[in-house]
């Protein structure tokens, strides 16, 4: 399957509402100045484009793109360009912010950016998308570079536009500039690892959690909502560790087996069966918001956003939650799921394994040299493990939820990195 660097999704009111209540908490407890505040809140650039492109019939037809790169103090932007009808200037700056705390929360050294153009991917022929992404790049030749502000694939963009986008810039530059975007082909410089890095991410984090929770992972169960990428992944290498998966669900809706889903096989069937689980064999047929009521250990919301909310967070019985998805749980959820004692491992430090082997691709393409899959495995693992130790001591410490924590370890690093460069 395509791997795409994950980001959070928009709030259904506002993109950035959701960002903005946890941010304001962890600010407030830190201490953060009113100064240090808007220095964090508002994007060091922010680029508007209109990008004319001649359509197949021959019509010329304006897309309005965007690039926002909220930081730089931690080191070069980075983050994702996508491509949808819905894409705004608003949506592209809450995005750019989390990449931020992303970034931030596993001591990466990138600050966080977001990019996007508003088209319909689906509506368009290959090379439609080609002249697009290309005149883009163009647009944005004076913000992208290896140093400076670093793409990957996003929502309607994977290793194809990620091709053309350093296809054009190299040409621009006169040489082969392979760092400049990540998400690319393995043959033009992409890393092992990154197609299963952001389940693999979920997995440490769940296991790391268990550890916490003294569960015993081989008489623990796991419900996943969301059997694409980072759903089907997660469930592979939980069920490798010992976890019995007994609930796994897609857009048909969600497949039950008390005695635990054969994963090899539910993949199997989903990728000869068009990409769906429908009418999946050996397991009970329920709906997506049984599975997330189910009595399990872990819960992997792993599907789409707000799916955990203030109607049912009071009926999730797991003792734990791994956010694989963006966003999955609602701001108005949090005090209820909190005060059930749930864990909840938060999005911007679960989700973080696919920046993380992004981070990884650059690294080997600066350095010319290629790494094995059992390296990257390793250190990807270890810096999750590693920041799962410092959000959870953090949260302690602040007698905070660990979601509020992952924000106060991202702001802390952002802020002081900015006290110790020094402003003007």
């Amino acid at each position: 399957m395509t791997y795409i660097e994950p980001a959070p999704i928009k709030d259904k009111e506002n993109p950035l509402e959701s960002m903005m209540q946890r941010f304001d908490k962890a600010v407030e407890l830190l201490g953060i100045s009113e100064e240090m505040y808007y220095i964090l809140k508002v994007p060091a650039r922010q680029v508007t484009v209109g990008l004319p492109i001649t359509m197949d019939d021959g019509r010329i037809k304006v897309f309005e793109g965007h690039r926002v790169i909220h930081s730089n103090i931690l080191g070069p932007a980075k983050g994702g360009i996508r491509f949808d009808p819905a894409v705004n200037i608003d949506e592209v700056r809450a995005l750019a912010a989390w990449m931020t705390w992303k970034c931030a929360v596993v001591d990466i050294p990138y600050g966080g950016a977001k990019g996007g153009i508003a088209c319909n991917p689906r509506e368009m022929s290959a090379g439609e998308m080609e002249r697009l992404m290309r005149a883009y790049t163009v647009a944005m030749l004076d913000v992208f570079g290896p140093d400076r502000d670093i793409p990957a694939p996003d929502m309607g963009t994977g290793p194809r536009e990620m091709a053309w986008l350093m296809d054009e810039y190299s040409k621009a530059k006169g040489m082969t500039v392979n760092a400049v975007v990540t998400g690319k082909p393995l043959v033009l410089g992409g890393s092992l690892g990154r197609t299963e890095a952001t389940g693999r991410g979920v997995m440490v984090s769940a296991m790391a959690g268990m550890d916490k929770l003294k569960i015993n992972p081989y008489k623990a169960t796991a419900a996943i909502q969301g059997f694409g990428n980072v759903g089907s992944y997660a469930a592979v290498l939980l069920h490798e560790r010992g976890v019995k998966v007994v609930a796994i669900s897609d857009i048909s809706g969600a497949y039950y087996n008390e005695n635990g889903i054969d994963i090899e096989g539910a993949i199997k069937y989903r990728d000869l069966n068009r990409g769906t689980l429908e009418n999946f064999p050996g397991a009970e047929k329920i709906t997506n918001e049984q599975l997330l009521t189910l009595d399990v250990d872990v819960l992997v919301p792993a599907a789409k956003e707000d799916v955990i909310t203030h109607d049912n967070a009071s009926f999730i019985q797991a003792k734990m939650i791994v956010e694989g998805a963006n966003g999955p749980t609602s701001a108005s959820a949090d005090d209820i799921i909190n005060e059930k004692g749930i864990l909840v491992v938060p999005d911007i430090l679960a989700n973080a394994g696919g920046v993380t082997v992004s981070y990884f691709e650059w690294v080997q393409n600066r350095m010319g040299y290629k790494w094995n899959l059992d390296r990257i495995n390793r250190r990807s693992d270890r810096i999750m493990k590693d920041s799962f130790d410092k959000v959870f001591l953090t949260s302690q410490q602040f007698n905070v939820p660990m979601r509020i924590a992952a924000y106060i370890v991202a702001i802390k690093k952002v802020a002081d990195t900015y006290k110790f460069r020094g402003g003007y």
